[in-house]
């Protein structure tokens, strides 16, 4: 069993988004576990479809990347030395902001390096590449220090010995670094506790099975691969103390968009008496928003669903759903943690408390 911080490989310190000057540099999340592949992207459509096809997943993972690719319009903008470069910044935000629709951190995101460039446009070009980039860099720098305290506080969640269930993928990879709900079970570790994660498979594009357990096994944190269908008969056995999932969303009322299959674990975990724990950063609250209900849902193609990577397990021609996300209701939320403070019911009051 892990024992604390010394004991930890330095799979958690990985970084997946990166800002290279007049490029980002994305370690290519398709490829995992097979292949540690990383991707210059140097222009803001090369950014777009990475966020599109999946090469970078996890809401605060995708807000980094699309902060880096409004940056990279501005630098690649002014390097060509003709045209606005507020405008440029503008045309790619817009670009990236519509590149999926239900992480609410790749919008705010977005907004706020876009705002950063507009306000520094008296000062020129180069004042406006320069306070994009800075806005870009301190959005990557202030997610991942957010994840190293949200750990710190969900630690205290999860009791020594725990055996901890956990829904797609919320570790360094989906979050530029140190993660949600596995930033809560590495805090738990780094603290002393033993713990053991069950990892759900997360179909259909099994974020759990590549990269869940990727994380966990290079930190030598003990886990065990179940399917997705197996998280309620494991509850029912005692063979599960708490929940903990990452989100994309959460609503001012405290319901939480996650990947697909995140409600059916908090029914499950409802249904057992079992803690339903959110970690996410602040960024991810969408006071906006009043409820699940409002939150868009992305669907995404049939092929996801009807094959495994480029194996068909289904017919051909065979028409599938494949919602990504769905919306677990804030009465099955045990607590969000955030690195702002742990809120409780009734959410309308606790979370908007986290921003003042």
């Amino acid at each position: 069993m892990v024992s604390g911080a010394a004991d930890l490989p330095h799979a958690f310190d990985v970084v997946p988004v990166r800002w290279a000057g007049t490029a980002v540099d994305l370690l290519d999340q398709r490829r995992l576990p097979a292949a540690e592949v990383w991707l210059r992207l140097d222009t803001v459509a090369a950014v777009v479809d990475a966020i599109r096809d999946l090469a970078v997943r996890g809401a605060p993972a995708i807000g980094i990347t699309a902060a880096f690719g409004v940056a990279l319009a501005a630098v690649v903008s002014d390097a060509r030395g003709a045209g606005d470069v507020v405008a440029a910044v503008r045309d790619a935000g817009d670009a990236l902001a519509a590149a999926r629709p239900t992480a609410v951190n790749l919008g705010w995101a977005v907004e706020r390096v876009v705002a950063a460039a507009g306000a520094a446009s008296d000062g020129g070009r180069e004042a406006v590449v320069d306070a994009a980039v800075a806005a870009a860099v301190a959005i990557a720098e202030s997610e991942r220090s957010a994840c190293r305290r949200l750990g710190e506080l969900g630690a205290g969640l999860v009791a020594d010995g725990a055996n901890v269930l956990t829904h797609c993928n919320a570790g360094a990879l989906a979050t530029g670094g140190y993660g949600t709900a596995l930033g809560v079970v590495r805090a738990a570790v780094e603290a002393g506790k033993h713990v053991h994660v069950w990892v759900d498979e997360t179909r259909p594009v099994l974020q759990g099975a590549r990269l869940t357990a990727w994380e966990l096994g290079r930190a030598g944190i003990p886990n065990t691969l179940v399917v997705d269908s197996a998280a309620a008969s494991l509850m029912a056995r005692g063979l599960v103390d708490v929940c903990v999932v990452g989100a994309d969303r959460i609503a001012a009322n405290g319901d939480v968009a996650n990947k697909i299959g995140t409600y059916s674990v908090a029914l499950a975990a409802a249904a057992h008496s079992i803690p339903f724990v959110v970690a996410a950063p602040v960024s991810t609250v969408d006071l906006s928003c009043p409820d699940g209900a409002h939150i868009e849902i992305e669907e995404r193609a049939d092929a996801e669903v009807t094959n495994v990577g480029a194996v068909a397990v289904a017919p051909a021609g065979q028409i599938a759903a494949n919602p990504a996300f769905d919306v677990t209701l804030a009465a099955l939320v045990t607590a969000v943690v955030t690195e702002a403070g742990v809120a409780r019911a009734p959410y309308e009051s606790s979370l908007s408390e986290l921003f003042t």
